[in-house]
């Protein structure tokens, strides 16, 4: 099983990857995390140090596939989990799905992408091009990371529209949607009413998860010395659960931008004096409504 974790940037995509991954493993799969961001420091939480990229690897051989083996991409982590960086291209310069391509490519070269029950992409920000989705092209499933806000939800709905596209032409789906680190769930509600898709979890506002990304450490890690941290776990185990019960998943039909916008920001514009000019009216966001 492939899954592709999405997400927007800075919503928690890595640390919620990080220990899905272990909870996957403490179920008895054999996994492999692929960070697909050019900060390389998506199995950070895993390793403890920024481990070496595909790219800077290929780099260093002179692209010479031949020249490289397993143990020089391929990182042990915590827990069990196995953890590749992909890196990227230099600022500026370059597709980050070419070295999404490369790494699959040398991964295959290395007898190595097949051997994993799981191989888990963790990948950065919002799908803005065509680069970005590249994951897809390789996932049975797709995980989307939000919390409760308008810009997060937005970028869910712009991965359920990359989500549509793919599944034209491959066999992917959404498995859903997990809340990451939120008091509320009222826009989340809101979304999923209007755009149906499964809730996976939604993770409650819970300090220690931040925490975890400083030290360096997953939640599962963090027990050893703070057993109190236990019920945390389990939210990822459930998580876990849900998606080794391989569900059907769904092809999401995104929602039109201005509608989206109108249904989101609703919340913060009412009550609306009516009377008010048109363009008057200003999204939490301080654009204007025309």
């Amino acid at each position: 099983m492939k899954i592709a974790v999405y997400g927007k940037g800075g919503i928690g995509k890595s640390t919620t990857s990080c220990n899905i991954s272990i909870a996957l493993a403490r179920r008895g799969e054999n996994v492999l995390q692929i960070g697909c961001d050019p900060k390389h420091d998506s199995t950070f939480t895993l390793t403890g140090f920024l481990i070496p990229t595909i790219i800077d690897t290929l780099q260093s051989k002179d692209y010479h596939y031949e020249d490289i083996w397993s143990e020089d991409v391929i990182h042990a982590g915590y827990g069990g989990v196995d953890c590749v960086e992909a890196g990227g291209p230099p600022a500026g310069a370059g597709c980050g799905g070419y070295v999404v391509g490369e790494t699959v490519k040398l991964l295959k070269e290395l007898n190595a992408f097949y051997e994993y029950n799981i191989i888990l992409f963790d990948v950065l920000g919002d799908v803005v091009c065509g680069g970005f989705a590249a994951p897809l092209n390789y996932a049975d499933y797709c995980l989307i990371i939000t919390d409760n806000g308008f810009d997060s939800l937005f970028a869910a709905n712009r991965i359920t529209a990359s989500i549509r596209e793919k599944a034209r032409t491959h066999p992917l789906r959404l498995v859903g949607l997990v809340g990451n680190r939120t008091s509320q769930r009222d826009l989340i509600k809101k979304y999923v009413e209007a755009c149906p898709m499964p809730v996976i979890e939604v993770l409650p506002l819970i300090e220690d998860i931040r925490i975890s990304r400083i030290k360096g450490k997953t939640l599962f890690e963090m027990v050893g010395s703070e057993p109190s941290l236990n019920y945390v776990c389990e939210y990822y185990l459930d998580i876990a659960d849900q998606i080794l019960s391989q569900p059907e998943g769904i092809v999401p039909k995104q929602i039109p931008d201005r509608e989206l916008f109108n249904l989101l920001s609703d919340l913060y514009l009412n009550p609306i004096d009516k009377g008010k000019d048109q363009n008057n009216k200003k999204n939490l966001l301080g654009f204007t409504m025309v």
